[in-house]
């Protein structure tokens, strides 16, 4: 069961997050988070805060990373599960910044939902 888990997270991560990202698009990422999360960490040094309502309206007044013309990347480096909890650990470059993430994840009605993302700016 843990490998056919980590088989749908990474489905998740690939069509859903990484993609939904990339094209700005609100409603591959409403799909996969659930509606409590909370953004923690850190970008250019400074402490980052968000809830998910203000991270998803922050997505929908920028610029995609797929219109602004820059590279994106999306990896995916390690998914840890245990029974109804997973850690998804991804780097994300988009626009001018390499992101490190780390992603929890619970299974909620047969659906791997984001409950909490970490994500620090690495290219300082």
């Amino acid at each position: 069961m843990e490998t056919q888990d980590k088989t749908i997270i990474a489905q998740v991560l690939e069509k859903s997050y990484f993609k939904g990202i990339y094209e700005g698009d609100l409603s591959l990422l409403i799909e996969i988070y659930h509606p409590g999360t909370l953004l923690f960490g850190d970008v250019k040094g400074q402490p980052y805060y968000k809830t998910l309502g203000q991270y998803l309206d922050g997505v929908a007044n920028r610029q995609s990373p797929k219109d602004s013309g820059k590279p994106f990347k999306g990896e995916i480096i390690d998914i840890r599960v245990v029974n109804s909890i997973a850690v998804a650990e991804v780097k994300v470059q988009m626009y001018d910044f390499i992101y490190h993430e780390y992603l929890s994840f619970h299974r909620l009605d047969g659906k791997w939902l984001i409950v909490n993302k970490m994500i620090a700016d690495t290219n300082l």
